[in-house]
């Protein structure tokens, strides 16, 4: 549906709720503000097709500013807010962006922005003051009507990957340009499996500036749904949250659910959540037995997908399904998925391989012919990979085994650090842990855990040695590490994601690792 006729029905009623502070923003207000500021880009010369960046935390008008974009068929990127400078002055550059916005949370590095390096970006606007090379956003956008423009249009995200393996790549789409209210092909997949509707509240508990936090919250607004969001994820303030405005639909990541696992007991059973309805999980493998915790704990409202910011494939698992095959992320409902061996040939259910998908979503990295054509197979089928290693089962489930750029190569012998991740995730002393292969003289790469110890004054020799002994319990010893070492944290993103590449730098400086993560 149309923004603009949810706010004609139901003006008063919450669009969007900040968890922590409470501060609403009324469908009304939310249709007003997103009108003002795509006349203000209008009037600036922005036209469909054109392109806008930002950068705000999870601010009570991120999701105005998006609006504003999406119903002015423009692209727009959500800059994550932990960049450093020169990251996000390369994302600025490179996406050619003609509008920046930022808030005076994040002044310092939105300095990074100066007019010189990216001479295409004529709009600066920061939300809640002011600093030199800006315009006050809210005097600027006020000047202007909050009616609609005389012809709306579907715009699209271009969001940049995380930057895992490198420069973070501009994952760019095929702009819509459709009537404003156009159902999106995603926006048909959210409302058939989790059914939302006018009654909804869903909570986002990550950060907006992330593909499907954004996305969904913008899907959930066509439903006319209410969208809580989290200023920051906290285990605790994530069930108070759900008690609090009757959340009935959520969207999680793996690690928060093990957060919230490792609450006491007396804590998670203080919060009444009877009225979520559907807890969704993506964007990292989910360990099988914090999956099992988590259908004992809130019971069978637990769905799993695999899909990326690319849009390439759309993998889906119901509660039913991942309880008939466990370890699942689903089958696929857009794309078909290949499982290859290095040289193209399709292996049957239960080989690893590299995954690759045909007939789903087409996209490119903007400005990098290079990346993409390396995302598609090498053997002109025209199917693309998000480089994930994993295989299918008999009935046509898919199952992630690791990136192929994970992979440990000991002695010959292929490892994929998962494994390792997924069992020491669960010991009661671990907050959290990367597992990476690093030098050794014999073998080529050894097997090491770099943990984040829920107790710092616990690290040491002695829990180095249990947690050893803990995974080899239950791994085969050459899947286990065979050192620990502790850090006070570690490089994760907000929305779970671990910056592996950064952590293997430090141990391969000088050398040549056998793949970059």
């Amino acid at each position: 549906m149309h923004l603009g006729q949810i706010a004609a029905q139901t003006p008063d009623k919450p669009a969007v709720i900040m968890a922590g502070s409470g501060r609403v923003l009324t469908f009304r207000q939310l249709d007003e503000e997103s009108n003002r500021l795509a006349r203000l880009l209008a009037a600036a010369g922005l036209r469909p097709g054109d392109h806008i960046a930002f950068m705000l935390e999870n601010h009570p008008l991120f999701l105005a500013v998006a609006w504003a974009a999406q119903r002015s068929g423009l692209y727009y990127t959500a800059v994550s807010s932990r960049l450093q400078p020169d990251e996000l002055a390369y994302i600025v550059g490179n996406c050619e962006a003609k509008a920046f916005i930022t808030s005076a949370a994040l002044a310092d590095r939105a300095a990074a922005v100066p007019p010189e390096p990216v001479p295409h970006v004529t709009v600066r606007l920061m939300l809640d003051g002011t600093a030199p090379g800006f315009d006050s956003y809210e005097e600027r956008v006020a000047a202007h009507p909050p009616t609609p423009l005389p012809e709306e249009l579907e715009g699209a995200d271009m969001l940049y990957s995380s930057g895992t393996t490198g420069r973070p790549k501009g994952v760019k789409p095929p702009l819509p340009l459709a009537p404003a209210g156009t159902p999106s092909g995603l926006y048909r997949l959210i409302t058939l499996l989790f059914q939302p509707d006018a009654d909804s509240v869903y909570l986002s508990p990550a950060p907006l500036y992330h593909a499907a936090p954004l996305r969904y919250s913008l899907n959930f607004h066509r439903c006319g749904s209410t969208v809580v969001v989290m200023e920051r994820f906290d285990p605790e303030a994530a069930l108070a949250a759900i008690e609090r405005y009757g959340v009935t639909h959520a969207q999680w990541v793996p690690t928060m659910f093990i957060r919230m696992l490792k609450l006491p007991e007396d804590v998670r059973a203080r919060y009444d959540l009877s009225s979520l309805r559907c807890a969704v999980h993506a964007a990292a493998p989910c360990p099988v037995q914090v999956k099992e915790r988590m259908l004992d704990w809130w019971g069978p409202i637990v769905h799993e997908y695999y899909a990326a910011t690319e849009g390439n494939c759309f993998v889906y698992a119901s509660p039913a399904d991942w309880l008939a095959h466990r370890g699942t992320v689903g089958r696929p409902l857009l794309g078909t998925v290949h499982v290859c061996d290095e040289e193209g040939n399709e292996l049957p259910s239960g080989r690893d391989g590299t995954l690759y998908f045909g007939d789903g979503g087409s996209f490119e990295y903007h400005g990098d012919p290079v990346e993409t054509a390396a995302s598609r197979d090498p053997w002109g089928h025209g199917w693309t990979t998000l480089g994930d290693v994993g295989h299918v089962d008999g009935d046509g489930f898919l199952y992630l085994t690791d990136r192929r750029s994970h992979m440990i190569i000991s002695g010959g012998v292929n490892i994929y650090p998962q494994e390792a991740e997924n069992v020491l995730a669960l010991h009661p002393d671990v907050a959290d842990v990367a597992v990476i292969g690093v030098p050794d003289e014999e073998m080529g790469e050894a097997v090491k855990a770099v943990v984040q110890p829920v107790d710092r004054e616990r690290a040491g020799p002695g829990l180095e040695a249990e947690l050893i002994a803990y995974c080899r319990e239950r791994l085969a010893h050459y899947k286990c590490p065979r050192s620990v070492d502790f850090r006070d944290e570690l490089p994760r993103h907000p929305t779970g994601k671990l910056y592996k590449r950064l952590l293997k730098d430090e141990y391969w400086k000088g050398r040549t690792p056998t793949g970059a993560a």
